[in-house]
């Protein structure tokens, strides 16, 4: 789920960070400053949701070059730690909300994650409250379990991707999402965490 992932990058420092100061070994500092606020909280695709700056490795160069108007560049190493599930992990979250497709799923930093209708334990429906329910016979006896919201739920991974970003978005469509998470409930030991 998460993980170490080396990257290298041609960093752009602007002048204000760098000070005299920034010579006494702050220069570090100022550098995973600005490497947070170009990886943090941000998807790269292939490598995941970028959740914090581990350490940075190396740092070299600081050169000005004409038309930067006076950033200095670095090229910084560094690691980073990212979250991406392997298809077949375990997780848990909480239900978001649910809809006529299926469910989506909450772990509290990351959102994008949705069960569909196929992927849920079978035999399944919404409710007259929209709310999706579990029910089955055993021996003439009726059961139902509903899946309600902000309720722990344990899932599988069935996929990762990373659709391409949009050209152009109408008003009314969706927030894009860069990385989606398809999960699905319908093993032994999956659902909500209350069941089992």
């Amino acid at each position: 789920m998460f993980y170490l992932s080396q990257v290298e990058q041609n960093l752009k420092m602007p002048p204000h960070l760098l000070k005299p100061s920034l010579l006494d070994g702050e220069l570090e500092k100022g550098i995973r400053g600005e490497l947070e606020k170009r990886f943090l909280d941000k998807v790269i695709t292939n490598l995941g949701l970028c959740i914090s700056v581990y350490d940075i490795q190396s740092f070299e160069g600081g050169f000005i070059f004409p038309g930067d108007d006076g950033c200095a560049t670095y090229k910084v190493r560094c690691r980073l730690v990212m979250f991406q599930p392997f298809v077949g992990e375990v997780i848990v979250g909480k239900i978001e909300s649910c809809d006529e497709f299926g469910l989506q799923v909450s772990l509290g930093f990351f959102s994008d994650i949705r069960i569909p209708e196929r992927f849920m334990v079978q035999p399944c429906h919404r409710g007259e409250d929209g709310i999706w329910v579990w029910q089955f016979k055993v021996d003439n006896e009726e059961f139902q379990y509903s899946l309600d919201i902000d309720e722990e739920i344990r899932f599988r991974v069935a996929s990762v991707k990373y659709p391409p970003t949009p050209v152009e978005q109408s008003e009314n469509s969706e927030p894009f999402s860069p990385m989606e998470i398809t999960g699905y409930i319908n093993g032994d030991g999956l659902g909500l965490v209350s069941w089992w």
